[in-house]
């Protein structure tokens, strides 16, 4: 007696669903993306090895219910976790690009198989009583596991081992599974809703869940006030567990539009509080109950919650939800959170006309009332964000992240490396050498594996962000002899102001002995002995006129923005503030400006030209007409 009520008690179906979740959330969309990091694997690779996944749990999700070989579902649940548990193995391994491609299609089509066998065959796991209940705690414990501080904060390596375990757990459970089902008919009553219209709600909900995990996890300043510190991780956890309690008697007493609605006004409002660091307090309270809200449904809607009972109808349901608001409205989610760094509040405003339409439709045919009373709590919410002042915040750090997601993103690990190397030419020119302490504690690390231009690790220390900005305007007009394309099109919006605020922030505390270091370097007697003022004007009007002349472009178009307006050079004699000084000693002080550029100015140095061209433009410099030392050096 004892055995059979086990048998029929549905615990294997709760395991199961928390399992699935805890594998998603900490593994596929957290620790794999941390491991690939580790790895080196960024930038463009790591999109495709993203992509892998996407296009593995897409297919599969949709495969699943129309293949009808190995038809059990407890065969084919297995076979679900055995791939994602070997991936999880797998990726604790040195991968390659290639070998995290195959990982990453492993994954995706292992969660593609088991999600949308486990959710298509539900009440074989947690029999038809309470089954709605039981989903509801299972993807409450599988988000509170995920918040525990010692799995959160592990390393991605223990998060990968633990899921790899859980993955083995889920296979032993299976084997305790349920007397089989019959197909049942939508065990909570239900408002008819277009299936359409249900997915994309789900893909709605799904876009705005991913983009903001997505921002507060690579955003310092955010996740400082929402995921950081026990307290904090504790507290999501059981606000997680909550709402999805919570969920599970709205959908039994107010239906699928209900809740639904209700998860969008908490992620909604949670992305709009995002915008503004101040507010990430409220935000992190809102988002777990949103996420919770709508998770439980996406569980249970092909089982439980539609009108249809035939069970090849409910897997294609399922394979539908999964393929297109799963994976298509995470990948969308992850990149806009890349790309832009915020969701935007017209998006916000689009996706809750998707999600809140069949909910007003219904409630001004039937509950007038209710509407004028559910519109007037959110004209209320509405105020109180509008009204609440948002406590000084500095933005640089905020900006900072954004940047450095934009750096990644647009590919410039491609062709600027992160990383002086000691002990040579190096040090002099893109100084001070960073430790490789501080390198190993970026996530990811942006060394580099190649130098097409100069190198970036203190760049903020040599270049003002005026100099950057004009520089990704026109980087052919500010540097002579750069072959990199334009990047305009990032100050369209955000990311091109960001991505000068990362670079800017791209010194370390040795940047002044390093200063003092490059005051100490002179032109060799052999490079002052073949000087050549010829040359000198080529290159002079190459890399110098276009801040030093009065028609210069740059100076033109960025007047107003100079810290102190560049000399023209061209209009009466050169001046400075240089005492008295030998020809021979005035060239060389041209040549160190000409060379590292002057501190606490606008101009920037030509690091990587050589003596021989510095001292030609220095020459060239003294013998201008009405320059008022000219002479010739080179007799000296």
């Amino acid at each position: 007696m004892r055995h059979g009520r086990l048998r029929h008690s549905g615990w294997q179906g709760t395991c199961l669903v928390a399992i699935t979740y805890v594998f998603f959330l900490i593994f596929a969309q957290f620790a794999f993306i941390n491991r690939l990091g580790a790895l080196g694997i960024a930038g463009g690779h790591l999109k495709a090895v993203m992509g892998a996944m996407a296009a593995g749990g897409i297919l599969l999700s949709l495969l699943t219910p129309r293949v009808k070989f190995c038809f059990s579902p407890s065969l084919r649940l297995r076979l679900g976790f055995a791939a994602g548990g070997i991936a999880a193995f797998l990726s604790l391994l040195p991968l390659n690009v290639i070998a995290s491609l195959a990982v990453a299609l492993l994954i995706g089509g292992g969660l593609g198989l088991l999600t949308v066998t486990l959710v298509t065959h539900l009440t074989t796991w947690t029999g038809e009583q309470h089954a709605l209940f039981k989903v509801g705690l299972g993807t409450g414990l599988g988000y509170l596991l995920c918040n525990v501080p010692s799995i959160f904060a592990a390393s991605p390596q223990v998060q990968a081992a633990c899921a790899g375990l859980l993955c083995c757990a889920a296979i032993a459970i299976t084997f305790f599974r349920l007397d089989a089902q019959p197909a049942v008919k939508a065990i909570v009553p239900q408002t008819e809703v277009s299936f359409v219209l249900v997915v994309a709600c789900f893909a709605a909900l799904v876009w705005l869940d991913s983009a903001a995990f997505f921002i507060i996890q690579n955003t310092a300043i955010l996740k400082a006030g929402t995921w950081q510190g026990a307290l904090h991780l504790w507290a999501n956890g059981l606000l997680h567990l909550g709402a999805a309690l919570t969920s599970v008697w709205l959908l039994s007493r107010r239906g699928l539009k209900f809740v639904l609605s209700l998860a969008f006004l908490a992620l909604g409002f949670a992305c709009l509080l995002l915008l503004d660091p101040a507010r990430a307090l409220p935000a992190s309270v809102l988002y777990p109950i949103g996420v919770s809200l709508y998770s439980v449904a996406l569980v249970a809607y092909p089982s439980l919650l539609s009108p249809s009972s035939s069970l090849d109808e409910r897997g294609r349901r399922a394979g539908w939800i999964y393929a297109v608001a799963g994976w298509g409205g995470s990948a969308l989610g992850i990149g806009m959170g890349q790309n832009l760094g915020h969701v935007p509040p017209t998006f916000v405003v689009g996706a809750g006309a998707v999600v809140l339409l069949p909910a007003l439709i219904t409630m001004f045919r039937t509950r007038a009332r209710e509407l004028v009373l559910a519109a007037a709590v959110l004209l209320i919410a509405l105020l109180v964000y509008r009204l609440q002042p948002g406590r000084p915040v500095a933005a640089l750090p905020y900006a900072v992240e954004r940047g450095r997601l934009v750096y990644i993103s647009e590919g410039c690990i491609n062709c600027h490396s992160q990383y002086v190397r000691p002990n040579t030419a190096d040090v002099l020119m893109w100084g001070p050498v960073e430790s490789l302490d501080d390198l190993h504690r970026q996530r990811p690390p942006l060394i580099g594996n190649r130098r097409q231009g100069p190198d970036l690790a203190q760049v903020g220390g040599r270049r003002s962000p005026l100099w950057l900005k004009a520089h990704f305007y026109n980087p052919a007009e500010v540097s002579g002899a750069s072959v990199m394309p334009s990047f305009a099109f990032l100050f369209r919006d955000q990311r091109g102001n960001d991505l000068v605020a990362y670079l800017s922030s791209l010194h370390g505390p040795g940047i002044a002995q390093h200063v003092a270091a490059e005051q100490q370097w002179h032109l060799s007697s052999n490079a002052i002995a073949n000087a050549n003022a010829t040359n000198g004007e080529r290159l002079y009007t190459r890399y110098c006129t276009t801040c030093h002349s009065s028609e210069g472009r740059t100076r033109s178009a960025w007047q107003a923005d100079f810290k102190k307006l560049p000399s023209d050079l061209t209009a009466g004699p050169y001046q400075d503030s240089l005492p008295a000084i030998s020809a021979s000693a005035r060239m060389d002080r041209l040549a160190q400006i000409s060379k590292f550029g002057m501190p606490g100015t606008d101009m920037a140095g030509h690091e990587y030209l050589s003596d021989q061209d510095l001292a030609s433009i220095s020459l060239y410099i003294l013998q201008k007409p009405n320059a008022p030392h000219a002479q010739s050096v080179a007799s000296k």
